[in-house]
């Protein structure tokens, strides 16, 4: 009995990426490129349309905790591109990733 719970494979960790996952980490992966390009409007464009989208899935999943900072991200990608406002997009989205980690994981 021992050898056979020792053969299954072990999971990663790491929750099965569903469509709020996708757009949370691809939007931090915008928010990141945004520190060598501040400028980038199609970029700041792109990280809009996520956080609509975002918001939108988060409705459909019941998942409010993530809708102040959806408010907060596009509060911040209104104001002028600066390293604060980067910075400010780049924490919201890791916070957002974190959230969804934990509620995949049986968290929250």
């Amino acid at each position: 009995m021992r050898e056979a719970a020792l053969q299954q494979p072990r999971s990663s960790g790491f929750p099965l990426v569903d469509r709020l996952g996708e757009l949370c980490i691809s939007g931090r992966d915008s928010a990141a490129y945004l520190w060598q390009v501040p400028m980038d409007m199609n970029v700041r464009a792109e990280i809009d349309r996520k956080l609509v989208e975002i918001r939108a899935e988060c409705e459909r999943q019941n998942r409010r905790e993530m809708n102040r900072i959806v408010e907060e991200l596009e509060t911040a990608l209104a104001a002028s591109p600066s390293p604060q406002q980067v910075e400010i997009l780049q924490d919201g989205f890791d916070r957002l990733v974190k959230l969804w980690q934990a509620a995949k994981s049986g968290l929250l």
